[in-house]
C-alpha cells in the first residue's frame, strides 16, 4: 500500500517551507519515525520522520525547492512508484516549450515538479546550463529568509535613522546589552507608537514588550525574542539573553523562540562600527542599534577628559513614528540607561 506523504502544518501560522535536505534517496527501506527529510522555514530548520515504513518509491521535490503545505512531497510504498510510458511526451505548455528551445534544454531530460509531473518553467531554467563563471551557491535555509525578510522590509518600510551619542562610562560593559533591553522596555511604555504594528489601515499598539536581540550565527543573521523583558531583573535577563544566543548559534531553538518579537535590538560587540544602519525587523516599526564603544576624548565642564563613547542609533518606520518622537524616545533612553 503506497503512503503519500505531504508537507505537514508546521504551526505559527507558516504556510510554505523549503525542503532543505532530504535523508533517504529513491529506492531506499525506510522504517517508521526514520528521519526523513529536513524541512527549512522563515523561523527554524525541524527534521520530519517517516510516517510510515516502506520502500522510497518517488520524491517528488527537490532540495531547495520551496513548497506550500499540503504539497505531496515523497511516496512511500511499492505502488506509489509513477513510471511514464515508453515515448511519452514530457508535459510542458507550449511557453515552457519554447523556453527550454532557446535555452537549449531537452525536456525529456527533466524532471517535472508541477502538477502530474508537469515541467515547469523553473524546472526548465534549473536544468539549463550556467555559465562556468566563479562559484555558486543556492540561496537556501537561514540565507533565503534573511533574503526574503530584508528583501520585504527595504521594501515597504520608509525607513530614517536618528543617531546620538551616549556617555556608556557609568555603565557596565559586561551588563550592558541586559541594561539596555531594561532600558528599552521602561522607555517604550513611554512611547507606545514604537511598540506596535502597522497593519493595513490601522496601527497596533501592542501591549506586551517582547524584544528580539540580534544573533550572528554560521548560518546567519537569527532573532531570538526575550520575553516579557518588563517583568525582568537584569541578572534574569543576561541569563536570558545567554540561553538565547547560545542556542541560536547552535541551531536548537524552538520556532515560537524566534518569533512575535515587538522590537529589536542590535549590538555587534567587537565588531560594531561607529555607525551602522540597521533594517527595520518587518512587521515591527524601529530597531536600536548600539555600535562601537571606546575611549574618547570629549569636553566636560570646559575641559577634555577621556570617556568611554558610543553612539546609539533608532531606525524606525517613519509612517508610523514621528522624527520629533523618535529622537525624544532615543534620548529618554540614553537618560535611562545612564542616569
Amino acid at each position: 500500500m503506497a503512503y503519500e506523504f505531504k508537507l505537514p502544518d508546521l504551526g505559527e501560522g507558516l504556510t510554505e517551507g523549503e525542503i532543505a535536505r532530504w535523508l533517504v534517496r529513491e529506492g531506499d527501506e525506510i522504517a517508521e519515525d526514520q528521519p526523513l527529510v529536513e524541512i527549512a522555514t522563515d523561523k527554524t530548520t525541524v527534521e520530519i520522520p517517516s510516517p510510515a515504513s516502506g520502500r522510497v518509491a518517488r520524491i517528488h521535490v527537490r532540495e531547495g525547492e520551496v513548497v506550500p503545505v499540503g504539497t505531496l512531497l515523497v511516496v512511500i510504498g511499492e505502488e506509489g512508484t509513477v513510471v511514464p510510458a515508453a515515448g511519452t511526451a514530457p508535459q510542458a505548455t507550449p511557453a515552457v516549450r519554447r523556453i527550454a528551445k532557446e535555452l537549449g534544454v531537452e525536456l525529456g531530460s527533466v524532471r517535472g515538479t508541477g502538477p502530474g509531473g508537469r515541467v515547469t518553467e523553473a524546472d526548465v531554467r534549473g536544468a539549463a546550463p550556467q555559465l562556468d563563471e566563479g562559484r555558486r551557491v543556492p540561496v537556501r535555509g537561514v540565507r533565503r529568509q534573511i533574503v526574503e525578510h530584508l528583501t520585504r522590509a527595504h521594501r515597504e518600510i520608509p525607513a530614517v535613522t536618528y543617531v546620538e551619542e551616549c556617555d556608556f562610562t557609568g555603565v557596565e560593559l559586561g551588563m550592558l546589552l541586559p541594561a539596555v533591553l531594561e532600558a528599552t522596555a521602561r522607555t517604550l511604555a513611554e512611547y507606545p507608537e514604537l511598540n506596535a504594528r502597522l497593519e493595513g489601515s490601522e496601527i497596533v499598539y501592542l501591549d506586551r514588550h517582547d524584544i528580539g536581540i540580534a544573533v550572528q550565527t554560521d548560518e546567519g543573521l537569527l532573532v531570538p525574542v526575550v520575553r516579557a523583558v518588563d517583568t525582568l531583573s537584569r541578572e534574569e535577563l543576561r541569563a536570558e539573553i545567554d540561553r538565547l544566543a547560545d542556542g541560536a548559534r547552535a541551531g536548537t531553538l524552538a520556532p515560537d523562540e524566534l518569533h512575535g518579537s515587538t522590537f529589536t535590538v542590535t549590538s555587534a560587540g567587537k565588531l560594531a562600527g561607529l555607525m551602522v544602519t540597521p533594517l527595520v525587523n518587518f512587521p515591527e516599526v524601529a530597531i536600536l542599534g548600539i555600535h562601537r564603544i571606546g575611549p574618547r576624548p570629549v569636553v566636560r565642564d570646559g575641559e577634555i577628559v577621556v570617556r568611554q563613547m558610543g553612539n546609539v542609533s533608532l531606525t524606525f518606520d517613519h509612517r508610523v513614528v514621528d522624527g520629533a518622537r523618535a529622537a525624544e524616545f532615543t534620548l529618554a533612553l540614553i537618560s535611562r540607561l545612564t542616569g
